[in-house]
């Protein structure tokens, strides 16, 4: 949860970014909007705030000046590499089983047209 450091209870304006800065103030910046750039950031008010590392400042709804604690880190994902080496290797084998069917199919169409070619040339012949 946020925690209140300064009082100062700012009305904010539509279209307006309010940030805390560097220099522990509050600054107002407008936004950019469909084609329109965003202009330069005025000082709103003198909140002389100081700040620490691992904090977040920003305004809050009534207008005051909070912190809250950042988060860091987060949950570590579980490794699960293995089952995925094993599932590449099957489809893999399955490939190849498919490529070899296909090519001893392709070679049995290949002598027929062969043969009908030779007995049309043999038919030619006798013809004459």
């Amino acid at each position: 949860m946020a925690q209140k450091i300064v009082k100062l209870g700012l009305k904010r304006e539509k279209n307006h970014l309010y940030y805390i800065g560097k220099d522990g103030n509050v600054w107002a910046a407008p936004m950019a909007r469909a084609g329109k750039k965003g202009g330069k950031a005025k000082k709103v008010a003198d909140a002389g705030v100081k700040k620490e590392k691992g904090f977040l400042y920003f305004l809050d709804k009534n207008g005051d000046v909070a912190k809250a604690k950042m988060s860091r880190g987060g949950k570590k994902k579980k490794k699960a590499a293995k089952k995925k080496v094993v599932k590449k290797k099957k489809a893999v084998k399955k490939k190849k089983a498919v490529k070899k069917k296909k090519a001893v199919k392709k070679k049995v169409v290949k002598k027929a047209a062969k043969k009908k070619v030779v007995k049309k040339k043999v038919a030619k012949k006798k013809k004459k």
